[in-house]
């Protein structure tokens, strides 16, 4: 890399850093208003966040279970649920960072301030709800009797290379969306696609071939993966892919920032 753009990379990356915290306490109250919008005036409330990981795997146990039986390390339904977890925190993610710059069209168009914390923002409410339903992994995992061993501490390791993957890719996926508006439904369908070449209701060892080899490609299975082995086999992620999907979520992170950085300055034309 040459020395104007190492100089360009860094003050940009510097820059980036001094916004977010400058403006940090807008990032806390639009996290707060998005929650109470998403669920105001909702009978269940924070319930909704616990409903979907769990319908899902209700469905997924009556078919690998009952139709087409399918052998796992530990009991299917924790399996399913330890999967669909943080898959919904990762779906949710997406498609409301989708969607994010076009439903704050005035605050984009004339109020300045860093862009991205809109994304940064969908990203932090779906946390929320990934944390509310995680009571339903723990209430699985004292019914199956799985103890919680010392690899446990290597978790928030796993939930920020999840969080840079999941950040890097609404950042693209918010700007993408600002400037062709159908890009929205073309994630959607992406994410149900996505959704079952990743290991999240099944082993993609099952899958073998060139297919097995790409899904085995995909960053997400890893990560999903490593949520397992910590929690449910109290042991840690294989080295070799979870490491890949780390560097991976790194890069894609730092990459669609800077884009999103370079490029916000033209949102207020295509809001």
């Amino acid at each position: 890399m040459s020395a104007s753009k190492y100089s360009w990379l860094r003050e940009n990356l510097s820059e980036m850093l001094h916004e977010q915290f400058v403006f940090r306490e807008l990032l806390m109250q639009l996290t707060y208003r998005d929650l109470i919008l998403r669920y105001k005036q909702s009978v269940m409330g924070f319930g909704w966040a616990i409903c979907a990981p769990l319908l899902n795997m209700l469905i997924f146990s009556v078919i690998f279970m009952r139709v087409a039986p399918l052998h796992t390390s530990v009991p299917y339904p924790i399996y399913a649920y330890a999967g669909l977890l943080p898959w919904t925190m990762f779906a949710n993610s997406i498609r409301f960072s989708a969607i994010s710059l076009t439903l704050n069209v005035d605050l984009v168009s004339k109020v300045y301030f860093p862009r991205e914390i809109l994304p940064f923002s969908a990203i932090l409410v779906s946390l929320v709800d990934f944390a509310v339903a995680s009571s339903i992994l723990v209430a699985l995992m004292f019914y199956y009797g799985i103890r919680v061993t010392p690899a446990i501490v290597f978790l928030p390791v796993i939930l920020l290379v999840q969080l840079a993957f999941t950040a890097g890719l609404s950042l693209l996926v918010a700007m993408g969306n600002l400037f062709y508006r159908d890009f929205k439904y073309i994630t959607e369908l992406g994410l149900t696609v996505w959704m079952l070449a990743t290991s999240v209701v099944y082993p993609v060892e099952l899958i073998q071939g060139r297919l097995g080899i790409i899904l085995r490609l995909n960053p997400m299975t890893p990560i999903i993966d490593a949520y397992r082995a910590v929690l449910l086999r109290g042991e840690l992620p294989t080295a070799a892919p979870f490491t890949g999907a780390a560097l991976f979520s790194v890069v894609l992170f730092v990459f669609g920032w800077l884009v999103f950085h370079v490029e916000e300055f033209q949102f207020a034309e295509n809001i």
